[in-house]
C-alpha cells in the first residue's frame, strides 16, 4: 500500500476543515443569533428587487378578521431556517392597499411575514389606523393561515401618510413592537415622545401633504425617549413618492427591519456610520451598536 507523502496529506487535511468550518459556521452563527434569515447581506441584496427568498401569498377577504379590513399576507415558503418576524403596513388617506402591495413581496422575500392592508373606510383618520393596524397584527400572528410560520413575540408596523401617522400612535401605544417605520406620516397629533420602539421617519423633500418642516421631523425630534432612531429626507421626492417601488426606501427599510426584528447585526453597514447617500436630502440616526 502506498502512503501519502507528508505535502499531499497536509493538502487534504487543509481540504477537509475548510469544509468542516464551511458547514459548522451556519450553526455557530444561528446559534450566536436564532433570528438570523438568509445568506450575508450585500448592497445588491438589499437594492435588488428580490430577496433570497421565493415568496408566496394568501388574501384575506373583508369580514374575515377582528377591527380592520382586507389584506393580503406575503410570506417565505422556505420554512427550514424557522420562523419569521411579522409587518403589517397601512395606507395613506383615501389611499387603497393598491398603493402600498410593492412593500409586500419586496420585504417578504427578505425574510419577512407581511399584511398590507386596506383601512376600514378611506377617510380614516390616524388614530383609526393605527387600531385596524393593531387588529390586523393581532390576526396576523394568532389566527392567519400563516401563524405557524411566524415568531409572535417579533413583530413590526409600517405606514404611509395616515398609515405613518397611525404607525407612530401603534408605536407609542405598543411598547412591545420591535421596530416601526412611518413614510412621510401625517398626523394631528405628536406622540412621539411616547415611543421606545426603534423607529425609522422618512419624508421627501418635495412633500406639500406631510412636509417636512411641519410633520416629518417634528415627529422625529419628538422622539426624545427612543434611543434607537433614524430620519431620512428623500432628495427629488414627493408625498406619492412612497406609493411606488423605490430603491432606496427598500434598502433602508429592509435593513431597519432586519437589523431590529432579527437582531441582524449584518445590516449595521447600511445604517452606521451614517449613510452619505445621493439619494438623501438629510440622513439622521443613533447607529444601533
Amino acid at each position: 500500500m502506498k502512503l501519502l507523502r507528508p505535502r499531499a496529506l497536509m493538502a487534504i487535511l487543509a481540504i477537509v476543515t475548510s469544509i468542516a468550518l464551511a458547514l459548522i459556521a451556519p450553526a455557530q452563527a444561528a446559534a450566536g443569533n436564532p433570528y438570523q434569515r438568509g445568506p450575508a447581506p450585500t448592497e445588491a441584496s438589499v437594492t435588488a428587487e428580490t430577496g433570497p427568498f421565493t415568496v408566496a401569498q394568501v388574501n384575506v377577504p373583508s369580514g374575515s378578521g377582528q377591527g380592520f379590513n382586507n389584506g393580503t399576507i406575503y410570506f417565505p415558503t422556505d420554512t427550514s431556517q424557522g420562523t419569521f418576524g411579522a409587518v403589517v403596513i397601512m395606507p395613506g388617506f383615501v389611499a387603497p392597499q393598491a398603493e402600498i402591495a410593492w412593500y409586500g413581496p419586496r420585504l417578504a422575500s427578505q425574510g419577512f411575514v407581511v399584511m398590507t392592508l386596506d383601512s376600514n373606510a378611506l377617510w380614516d383618520f390616524p388614530t383609526d389606523r393605527s387600531n385596524q393596524q393593531l387588529a390586523a397584527l393581532s390576526y396576523l400572528t394568532t389566527k392567519s393561515a400563516v401563524k405557524n410560520e411566524i415568531d409572535p413575540t417579533r413583530t413590526a408596523v409600517m405606514g404611509w401618510s395616515m398609515g405613518g401617522g397611525g404607525t407612530l400612535e401603534s408605536a407609542a401605544s405598543t411598547p412591545s413592537l420591535k421596530a416601526a417605520i412611518a413614510l412621510a406620516p401625517w398626523d394631528i397629533v405628536n406622540v412621539g415622545d411616547q415611543i421606545t420602539v426603534p423607529t425609522m421617519i422618512y419624508g421627501a423633500d418635495g412633500d406639500t401633504v406631510a412636509p417636512v418642516s411641519t410633520f416629518t421631523l417634528p415627529a422625529y425630534n419628538a422622539l426624545t425617549n427612543d434611543r434607537d432612531k433614524a430620519f431620512i429626507e428623500l432628495r427629488n421626492a414627493d408625498h406619492f413618492t412612497f406609493a411606488g417601488a423605490n430603491t432606496t426606501v427598500a434598502k433602508y427599510s429592509i435593513s431597519w427591519l432586519k437589523r431590529f426584528v432579527d437582531n441582524d447585526t449584518r445590516y449595521d453597514q447600511f445604517l452606521c456610520p451614517t449613510p452619505n447617500d445621493p439619494n438623501t436630502v438629510a440622513f439622521q440616526n443613533t447607529c444601533p451598536m
